[in-house]
Protein backbone atom coordinates (compact mmCIF):
# COMPACT_ATOMS: atom_id res chain seq x y z
CA UNK A 1 0.00 0.00 0.00
CA UNK A 2 1.17 3.90 -0.69
CA UNK A 3 1.24 6.06 1.86
CA UNK A 4 2.33 8.77 0.01
CA UNK A 5 0.18 12.22 1.15
CA UNK A 6 0.38 15.84 0.50
CA UNK A 7 1.63 17.92 3.41
CA UNK A 8 1.10 21.24 3.63
CA UNK A 9 4.07 23.58 5.42
CA UNK A 10 2.37 26.59 6.94
CA UNK A 11 4.49 29.41 7.70
CA UNK A 12 2.98 32.63 10.00
CA UNK A 13 3.59 36.06 7.54
CA UNK A 14 2.14 39.78 7.58
CA UNK A 15 0.73 39.87 4.66
CA UNK A 16 -1.61 42.75 2.73
CA UNK A 17 -5.52 42.36 2.44
CA UNK A 18 -7.38 44.05 -0.12
CA UNK A 19 -11.33 44.38 -0.63
CA UNK A 20 -13.42 46.09 -3.07
CA UNK A 21 -16.53 48.51 -0.55
CA UNK A 22 -19.07 50.55 -2.81
CA UNK A 23 -16.33 50.93 -5.77
CA UNK A 24 -13.56 51.70 -3.48
CA UNK A 25 -10.57 49.42 -2.86
CA UNK A 26 -9.10 49.15 0.49
CA UNK A 27 -6.01 47.42 1.45
CA UNK A 28 -4.75 46.31 4.87
CA UNK A 29 -1.04 45.80 5.40
CA UNK A 30 0.85 43.74 7.76
CA UNK A 31 -2.06 41.29 8.61
CA UNK A 32 -1.08 38.05 10.38
CA UNK A 33 -1.57 35.06 8.62
CA UNK A 34 -0.22 31.44 7.95
CA UNK A 35 0.30 30.84 4.89
CA UNK A 36 0.75 26.93 2.92
CA UNK A 37 4.46 27.28 0.91
CA UNK A 38 2.78 24.88 -1.11
CA UNK A 39 -0.16 26.15 -2.50
CA UNK A 40 -0.16 30.30 -0.83
CA UNK A 41 -3.54 29.50 0.70
CA UNK A 42 -3.71 32.06 3.64
CA UNK A 43 -5.69 31.20 6.75
CA UNK A 44 -6.49 34.11 9.64
CA UNK A 45 -7.31 33.81 13.01
CA UNK A 46 -10.84 34.23 13.91
CA UNK A 47 -9.63 37.14 16.00
CA UNK A 48 -8.31 38.64 12.84
CA UNK A 49 -11.56 38.55 10.82
CA UNK A 50 -13.64 39.97 13.46
CA UNK A 51 -11.20 42.76 13.96
CA UNK A 52 -11.18 43.69 9.86
CA UNK A 53 -14.94 45.04 10.13
CA UNK A 54 -14.19 47.14 12.91
CA UNK A 55 -11.32 48.71 11.43
CA UNK A 56 -12.56 49.57 8.05
CA UNK A 57 -16.07 51.14 9.40
CA UNK A 58 -14.09 53.49 12.22
CA UNK A 59 -13.66 56.74 11.01
CA UNK A 60 -9.49 56.16 11.05
CA UNK A 61 -7.64 57.98 8.74
CA UNK A 62 -5.65 55.47 6.50
CA UNK A 63 -1.51 55.77 6.60
CA UNK A 64 -1.49 56.82 3.34
CA UNK A 65 -4.01 57.06 -0.23
CA UNK A 66 -2.98 55.71 -3.57
CA UNK A 67 -4.25 55.93 -6.85
CA UNK A 68 -4.85 52.93 -8.86
CA UNK A 69 -4.75 52.11 -12.52
CA UNK A 70 -7.68 49.87 -13.87
CA UNK A 71 -7.66 48.27 -16.96
CA UNK A 72 -10.51 46.10 -18.71
CA UNK A 73 -10.00 42.77 -19.96
CA UNK A 74 -11.41 43.02 -23.42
Amino acid sequence: MNNDFWQETMVEEKVSYTLEINGKFIIIENLPARACVETGERFFSPETVERLPKMIWEDRKPIRVMETPVFEFA
